[in-house]
């Protein structure tokens, strides 16, 4: 098992980093700390499959769709994303700084009878490896890193040319403070008081300008809406105060 390295001042932040490694054994229960996730994976993977078939030609409906495809879910935690992009059939690896992690997302995979390539290290990591990936998976992970820029462009190399690019993340402003920190950790209590840092959260044009000085071009963003009165999640053309996602491709 690779760890982290320990002189890597681009974007490992070990504080981060811990913050998540203390809850890793509750990643496949519901309701536990990671029930905000498992409540918004069905709008997240919406999302991502779409762009995924929008972008290489693929049916959702055919059998594997995404065989062939080569993924990297970046960030992957306990394996939320990476086990619905094995079953349809993408090579699919999960990366993560967290250590801890890593064996959970294994265990989880082998009950499922998946296999998928969980790795504990950084994207930087993967890029001195020269590994490349059709689609990068880059949810919820840039505002827990040290230099966004940094992390930013290390998903560039990994992205094969014509490769696509899904980050989401959370938007900085008196809404999404009140919502995520305010509401989320201490109100509704669904994650624990500090797990998220409002300073390091990234508007929509801030994360825009990232991805193009990285070198990649945006091509679609949207919104992650959610209705408190449903209980529920669903995508937004226009509203993407809190959270939201982008889409990008590497033409280079």
């Amino acid at each position: 098992m690779q760890a982290a390295p320990e002189n890597n001042t681009n974007t490992f932040d070990a504080d981060e980093v811990a913050k998540f490694e203390a809850m890793a054994a509750e990643w496949w229960d519901p309701n536990g700390k990671f029930k905000p996730l498992h409540m918004l994976n069905p709008c997240r993977l919406d999302y991502i499959t779409r762009q995924i078939a929008a972008e290489f030609d693929r049916d959702l409906h055919d059998n594997l769709p995404f065989k062939g495809l080569r993924i990297l879910d970046i960030g992957c935690g306990g394996g939320l994303l990476s086990e619905p992009m094995a079953r349809l059939g993408a090579d699919v690896i999960g990366a993560d700084a967290a250590a801890g992690n890593i064996p959970v997302a294994q265990a989880h995979a082998r009950q499922m009878g998946l296999e998928i390539d969980y790795r504990n290290c950084l994207a930087e990591d993967l890029t001195l490896e020269g590994e490349t990936f059709d689609v990068v998976l880059n949810m919820e992970v840039i505002e827990h890193v040290a230099d966004p820029q940094a992390f930013m462009h290390a998903c560039k190399t990994l992205l094969k040319p014509g490769g696509l690019l899904l980050c989401s993340t959370i938007n900085r402003n008196p809404k999404s403070f009140a919502v995520a920190i305010v509401g989320a950790e201490h109100i509704m209590r669904w994650l624990p008081k500090g797990t998220h840092d409002w300073k390091k959260f990234i508007t929509p044009d801030e994360l825009v300008e990232l991805i193009k000085t990285a070198g990649i071009e945006p091509v679609d963003r949207k919104g992650f809406v959610f209705n408190p009165l449903l209980w529920t999640w669903s995508i937004s053309d226009r509203d993407l105060s809190v959270n939201y996602v982008t889409a990008s491709v590497n033409r280079s």
